[in-house]
């Protein structure tokens, strides 16, 4: 073998009980559909031929140094507590170590594990295109995501409501650790576990943490921002379960995920979520429940359990004001201000609210920002002057704010009627616009008129109504 991947595998180091050690099943026929090489570059993998990449990334032939296993882990689904998650069709490869830290590589729709349950383990291809786009896209933004390194078509069929082709995803994270990854312990009562499982946490993303404390206030402080960004480019993750938030603070399972069109803050596109649960504007306030379990799993770390609660408390209760100064910072630089005060905090719900009253594209209306164009945004562009009067008397402190929105907000984003398009074109054998969309959101910051079909929201025909779970 050509390819060579320097494996570092810490977590299957780690005692019994915190992992499964299962290799992937074999596909019949895989092919290589797409693969990440400057990605690969950045994580030190030597590359070989196309077929080998196939066969290593379907699973068929895991690399020398590779340690296969599922991990375990609980978590809260739609605020319902499971006791036993698990990865059902994901094994980690292993970890790799560069400049940049740790990160894992793992298959995702490679086959049944032991915590599979009723599930087949595989994926089909839609949803692997789904996530590849997405992610990608997210990291090319600049926010803190999962990696997308390889797709390969296993050349079996899937049953979902119908027959579909197989697929299987490489993911690339700074790890999976998840919130879900503490709860299983704490709740099982296995302190034992649950102190290895922090200390390795604290090793790998907190090692300025001397106490759960420290490392409770570190995971808030990289959602709060995590969740602030999102909110900055219109993005609704639809599945923000316990077990679907990291420790890392990156976005991570492109389930039923969408950039939203026209701005509406209740907007919901997971077919699974009839409450509204993840919607849009919902999504400060469930990020800071997840990090009140997280701390809840903590508690039995501490010493003194009533001190803990009353500290604990008091960090989670702090994180909607740490929110709220990143959603400020960042929507603050959506409009051109440096650093936005409190008193812009006005300025900027004032037009999201006239966003939604007109049925403003929220991407397309922060971006003609910046060209002076935004005005056409809006149903009644009337409803736009007197706000934008205000907002150029404040630009008026500032020193080049054009260039500041043109660097924050993006030209293009994976629309989700977009996606499903290029997913439809993939399954008939075209993988023309899926390599399309990943040319046009490889710079999305940069105007470029090749891609102008992209930026059109869709017609009333085109809307996706909602989007599904799962691979």
């Amino acid at each position: 073998m050509t390819l060579h991947i320097p494996f570092d595998n810490s977590f299957a180091r780690l005692p019994e009980g915190f992992a499964a050690h299962v290799a992937p099943e074999p596909v019949q026929a895989p092919e290589l559909l797409v693969f990440n090489l400057a990605l690969a570059e950045e994580l030190g993998l030597r590359i070989g031929a196309e077929e080998e990449l196939a066969q290593v990334f379907s699973g068929n032939h895991p690399p020398e140094g590779a340690s296969p296993l599922a991990q375990i882990y609980a978590g809260h689904q739609f605020g319902h507590f499971n006791p036993q998650l698990g990865d059902g069709r994901a094994i980690l490869l292993g970890e790799v170590v560069n400049a940049a830290g740790r990160f894992d590589i793992q298959l995702k729709g490679s086959g049944r594990t032991p915590f599979s349950r009723s599930g087949d383990g595989r994926a089909w291809l839609g949803p692997v295109l789904r996530e590849y786009v997405v992610s990608e896209a997210m990291h090319a933004m600049g926010l803190p995501t999962t990696r997308a390194l390889a797709a390969v078509a296993t050349g079996e069929t899937v049953y979902r409501e119908t027959a579909l082709p197989g697929a299987v995803l490489t993911r690339v994270a700074r790890s999976h650790l998840r919130v879900g990854t503490f709860q299983i312990f704490a709740a099982r009562r296995q302190l034992e576990h649950l102190q290895t499982l922090f200390d390795y946490a604290v090793a790998r993303h907190d090692p300025d943490a001397d106490n759960p404390l420290d490392f409770l206030r570190g995971v808030i402080a990289r959602q709060a921002d995590l969740v602030a960004r999102w909110m900055s480019v219109g993005f609704i993750h639809g599945v923000m379960n316990t077990d679907n938030c990291t420790i890392s603070g990156e976005t991570i399972d492109y389930g039923p995920c969408a950039f939203m069109d026209r701005y509406d803050p209740h907007t919901v596109f997971s077919s699974i979520d009839r409450q509204g649960r993840y919607a849009y504007a919902n999504q400060p306030d469930i990020i800071v429940w997840n990090m009140a379990q997280l701390a809840t799993s903590l508690v039995p770390l501490m010493p003194d359990s009533e001190a803990a609660i009353e500290q604990f408390t008091e960090a989670v209760h702090a994180m909607p004001g740490l929110i709220r100064a990143r959603w400020l910072h960042h929507f603050g630089r959506k409009i051109g201000l440096t650093e936005a005060t409190p008193d812009d905090a006005r300025l900027i719900t004032d037009l999201l609210q006239i966003m939604a009253d007109h049925d403003a594209d929220f991407t397309n209306t922060f971006r003609a920002l910046s060209a002076n164009a935004a005005r056409d945004q809006f149903t009644d562009p009337a409803a736009f002057d007197a706000w934008e009067v205000q907002w150029r008397a404040r630009l008026a402190q500032e020193t080049a704010p054009q260039d500041l929105m043109r660097q924050t907000n993006p030209a293009r984003i994976p629309r989700n009627h977009r996606i499903e398009q290029m997913i439809e074109a993939a399954v008939a054998g075209d993988l023309a616009p899926f390599k399309r969309m990943m040319d046009a959101l490889s710079a999305p910051y940069e105007t470029d008129p090749r891609f102008d079909d992209l930026t059109r929201p869709p017609l009333e025909t085109e809307i996706v109504q909602a989007t599904f779970c799962g691979t």
